[in-house]
C-alpha cells in the first residue's frame, strides 16, 4: 500500500529538504569566499547545491553586515513572533465562541 498526500502525490515521490547544521554551512561559506574556488566547485566538493552555496553566502554577508537585508536572528525571530501570533489568534477565538455560547445560555427565556 502506498501512502498517498491529500493531491494523490505518492510519500515516496515528496523531496524533503536536507538539514545542514550552521557549522557546515559556516565551512562552506568560508571556502567559498576564499576565491580561488568557483560556486559550483565548492557545492561538488561538499556535495551540496549550487543554490545552497549561493544562499549560504548571500545570507552569511547579509549577517555580517556587507549587504542590507533581513539577517538570520531577524528572520527566526520573525517566524517566533508569526507562530506566537497565530496562537493568540486560536486562543482568542476559543475564547470569544465560548462567551458566544456562554452568554447564548444565559438568555431568559
Amino acid at each position: 500500500m502506498t501512502l498517498r498526500l491529500r493531491d494523490e502525490v505518492p510519500l515516496e515521490d515528496v523531496v524533503v529538504p536536507k538539514k545542514f547544521p550552521p557549522e557546515f554551512k559556516r565551512d562552506v561559506v568560508r571556502v567559498a569566499r576564499r576565491g580561488d574556488l568557483t560556486h559550483a566547485e565548492v557545492a561538488s566538493d561538499f556535495d551540496v547545491s549550487v543554490e545552497s552555496v549561493r544562499r549560504w553566502v548571500r545570507q552569511a554577508d547579509i549577517d555580517d553586515g556587507v549587504v542590507d537585508g533581513q539577517t538570520s536572528s531577524e528572520q527566526s525571530e520573525l517566524v517566533q513572533l508569526r507562530r506566537e501570533k497565530r496562537r493568540l489568534e486560536m486562543e482568542n477565538e476559543i475564547l470569544r465562541r465560548a462567551a458566544a455560547y456562554f452568554a447564548a445560555g444565559s438568555i431568559p427565556k
